[in-house]
């Protein structure tokens, strides 16, 4: 179990980065952090590792107290395991031999299928021998992440993890990747801009804003009852309207284009065709309001909208 208790950090001449961060996560668990760039994300990750030394507040690993490098001559934790987003791989030497690199290699057998087995997890089998340098930024991420899980971490700490892969990759990659980590009962912390890292795939969210702590909760608890339009704005866009005068926030998909009377009426000012659906933004009352829609509007046409009878 991992305590994180009321740690503050501060780099050298810049205001406070972290302040009064305070959270518990279990054995095996999965906590997506999300927030704006700048606010503190990926530092949290370096102190949780033990790259940083902290202000105040201390981390403890169950009964381990986690030191930064004041007190440790090589900082990090040994049975942690951090990617960051420059990956430090070996870019003359093959994928398979990077991801052997933290293997044992009195026993060959069991390196090799130890590496098979994460070859299968990146879908890289087939680049296995082909040199790092050669490959693009996403593949060199997969490689990172199958390097870091070579000798099965306690803790996998994750920093933009899936920000160069291909969105074709990216879905299948997540899926394989963190049904893995909760096969293995690996914990895994990521720093992320994707709300669907969240959504999907995480246990626990944090949000972070004007570095401390403004939300902690699980991903659907955050999605369907966001406190603060900014909480909202991580998962979609969002519309805050005054409803019965009550302001809610109101994801597009809440929203819905009537033919009825209805008191919310506003002209097209563009449509986004997203596949499925279009998403068409509405001027009303000197603002944009977003909708999905099953079909295209055309521009300056003058509709009307309710909130949908599911909310």
């Amino acid at each position: 179990m991992l305590h994180v208790n009321n740690i503050s950090f501060t780099y050298p001449s810049k205001e406070k980065t972290l302040e009064n961060i305070q959270f518990t996560m279990q054995k095996g668990e999965h906590l997506c952090i999300m927030g704006e760039s700048g606010c503190g994300k990926s530092t949290l990750l370096k102190i949780v590792y033990g790259l940083l030394d902290v202000d105040s507040g201390d981390l403890y690993w169950n009964n381990t107290q986690i030191l930064g490098p004041k007190h440790n001559l090589v900082p990090g934790v040994a049975f942690f395991k951090y990617v960051a987003q420059d990956f430090d791989l070996m870019p003359f030497t093959s994928v398979s031999e990077n991801i052997k690199k933290f293997l044992s290699r009195f026993y060959p057998e069991e390196a090799e299928n130890r590496t098979q087995e994460l070859l299968e997890v990146i879908e890289m089998t087939e680049l296995a021998h082909v040199k790092v340098k050669n490959l693009s930024g996403g593949q060199q991420q997969r490689v990172a992440i199958a390097r870091a899980l070579a000798k099965e971490p306690e803790l996998l700490l994750l920093d933009e993890p899936f920000s160069q892969i291909d969105n074709f990759k990216k879905n299948a990659l997540r899926r394989r990747l963190f049904t893995y980590l909760k096969k293995k009962n690996i914990a895994c912390i990521v720093a992320t801009h994707d709300g669907n890292d969240a959504l999907s795939f995480a246990d626990m969210m944090m949000v972070i804003r004007n570095h401390q702590i403004i939300a902690y909760n699980s991903p659907s608890n955050l999605y369907k009852n966001p406190k603060q339009k900014y909480i909202a704005s991580l998962f979609d866009d969002v519309n805050e309207l005054t409803i019965n005068e009550q302001t809610l926030l109101l994801y597009p998909s809440l929203l819905e284009i009537t033919q009825q009377p209805s008191k919310f009426k506003g002209t097209v000012l563009k449509s986004y065709f997203k596949g499925g659906y279009w998403l068409l933004e509405i001027a009303y009352n000197n603002r944009s309001v977003f909708i999905n829609h099953f079909e295209n509007i055309e521009y300056k046409k003058t509709v009307s909208f309710k909130l949908k009878k599911t909310v």
